[in-house]
């Protein structure tokens, strides 16, 4: 963990009120590289939100550390910890923009509390709107803007104090798709720009997908599975990561359409499989070799070409027709190539070890 610009260990949260307590965090131990965008992915409840605001000590662990950019966060006393905030950016979910000052008012409005003479705070804005794409909108009160324009201001707000880490709390939860695909490329865009280190939490593997270059998957306050976003989308090994991926990329084949496939013959039997093309394997004709080395018939009911992180994969969703124990070598072939292959649509997959995938 040296070197990283934030690191968490052994974090432990646990809130108390009128019924049983509920531990939010349960050990957790993190460490994001200095540059990077790293993602926490979880279902509401898993203590994603809890473990971002541990970060900044708005939410102060029962135990463990926090350290960012070199400060042990949990041993400053309240002077130091105002003053260790000024580095660290937050982006909320609901904008909490103030209705009664303009977007200008709203990026220099942390300058202001800090104390900053007016005149440095006005510079500090006129750098910050061209960024964030708002420069003909400074004058405007928020309720002239669209949500993505709140969001906006809401960004250049953070940065306002040339923070070196960015928090982003649901950042794009309130937008619809196409803002949320802007808000993505914006944050990325000013990491690079700003050599800013991200850390942002979502309940959506297609934000991570887009954006991060790392991700932690938390359920019920641990993490359960941690790693590069290519690896963990392409090898999921958490059974919650697993469904969390198939999200994003798997195949869902309409009840139609499996109906209109044609019933397996005498002595054959049929088998719905998704196949994930990566590696040197991507690029083999592995569908026409596995027909003619296990003489099954291989349909393409559906396929795909993407990129996770600049790196691409194939996804092809196949309607096997074979003799008994016939698919399962093939099966099992293609997976000695590397590739992941398992159950997709109504019919198990228990004969060729679908659970183990």
């Amino acid at each position: 963990m040296a070197g990283a610009a934030i690191v968490l260990r052994d974090l432990a949260r646990t809130f108390t009120g009128r019924g049983a307590p509920l531990r939010a965090l349960d050990g957790v131990t993190l460490s994001v590289a200095p540059g990077e965008v790293f993602g926490i992915v979880g279902r509401s409840g898993a203590g994603k939100s809890t473990l971002l605001r541990c970060v900044n000590l708005l939410e102060r662990p029962d135990a463990g550390s926090v350290t960012v950019l070199g400060q042990a966060m949990t041993a400053l006393d309240e002077a130091a910890l105002r003053r260790a905030r000024q580095g660290i950016g937050m982006v909320f979910q609901h904008f909490n923009l103030l209705s009664a000052r303009t977007v200008a008012g709203n990026v220099a409005f942390p300058l202001e509390i800090a104390g900053v003479p007016r005149a440095d705070r006005e510079a500090r804005v006129a750098e910050l709107l061209p960024l964030v794409g708002l420069e003909a909108r400074r004058d405007n009160f928020p309720a002239q803007l669209s949500g993505g324009q709140k969001q906006r201001v809401g960004i250049a707000r953070a940065l306002a104090s040339r923070p070196r880490v960015l928090l982003c709390d649901e950042a794009t939860s309130a937008l619809d798709p196409e803002t949320t695909g802007e808000i993505l490329a914006l944050i990325r865009a000013l990491r690079d720009r700003l050599d800013l280190t991200v850390l942002l939490i979502t309940h959506e593997m297609s934000v991570v997908k887009a954006i991060c270059d790392r991700v932690a998957v938390m359920e019920a306050g641990r993490v359960i599975e941690e790693g590069r976003v290519f690896d963990v989308f392409t090898r999921p090994a958490h059974p919650t990561t697993r469904r969390f991926v198939s999200e994003v990329i798997g195949h869902v084949v309409p009840p139609g359409t499996v109906a209109r496939l044609p019933a397996p013959g005498d002595g054959e039997e049929r088998r719905l499989l998704q196949v994930l093309f990566t590696g040197p394997s991507s690029t083999r004709a592995v569908v026409s070799e596995a027909s003619r080395r296990f003489g099954v018939d291989l349909n393409i009911v559906s396929g795909r070409i993407d990129a996770i992180g600049g790196e691409p994969y194939g996804l092809m969703a196949l309607a096997a027709y074979g003799a008994p124990g016939a698919i399962g070598d093939a099966v099992g072939w293609m997976r000695s190539l590397g590739l992941d292959v398992t159950g997709i649509g109504p019919e198990a997959l228990a004969e060729i070890g679908e659970d183990a995938a």
